[in-house]
């Protein structure tokens, strides 16, 4: 899967034909935005268990980070680049400010091609996910107080056989979500919009993913 003008045409016609579920009424949650950017692999996404690729090629990827072991909530899980909307900024800016403030990355409103379902987190938070096409990106520049790491993991890792992973919860009859890659994975609600954006950019459906719960560590 290439990172090229067929690809982004594709993807931009899934979502315009997806109607998101935007929550307006979020009580005494707090509003975030995560930045799902499609990028170029370039040197690899760094994780064990991955296959190889041609790295010489724009293979499709989206970016992902590893939280900074130093951080008071969520330390060291896999994430989007994101955080809390601050006042007066719309979802929108709080992500193209977050990304800027993580890894560095420059983006804008014409990077914009769609919006995924809004996700209610165990911890508080209801998750605007935004889908920036970025293309082959810059060499990044890490916030070591955000993030640990920065991943490039191709698409096609998120269309494995075996994804997504689910488990009984003890607290209600949701699923626990988990998507794999390499030899690892990554948890709810992560989890939850890489599975949409699968099923929602790659094949075009109107998957719907609030209804899945998140391990309990991840609830803090």
């Amino acid at each position: 899967m290439h990172c090229d003008q067929t690809l982004k045409d594709s993807i931009s016609g899934h979502l315009d034909t997806f109607t998101t579920i935007t929550h307006q009424d979020i009580g005494d949650l707090r509003r975030a935005a995560v930045a799902v950017v499609i990028c170029d692999l370039a040197h690899g996404a760094d994780v064990a268990g991955l296959p190889q690729f041609d790295t010489h090629q724009t293979t499709a990827a989206l970016l992902l980070t590893k939280r900074s072991s130093k951080l008071r909530r969520h330390a060291g899980q896999w994430a989007l680049p994101g955080g809390r909307v601050d006042p007066g900024e719309t979802t929108e800016q709080a992500a193209m400010r977050e990304m800027r403030e993580e890894v560095g990355l420059e983006l804008s409103d014409k990077d914009i091609i769609g919006k995924l379902d809004d996700f209610t987190t165990r911890s508080g938070y209801v998750m605007s996910p935004i889908i920036f096409w970025a293309g082959v990106l810059p060499e990044l520049s890490l916030n070591y107080d955000e993030v640990d790491s920065a991943h490039r993991i191709p698409i096609s890792e998120f269309d494995r056989s075996d994804a997504p992973m689910l488990s009984h919860s003890n607290h209600g009859d949701a699923p626990v979500l988990r998507m794999p890659i390499g030899d690892t994975w990554i948890a709810a609600p992560t989890a939850a919009i890489l599975l949409q954006f699968r099923e929602v950019c790659m094949h075009g459906k109107q998957t719907r993913v609030s209804h899945y719960d998140q391990p309990e560590f991840a609830w803090k």
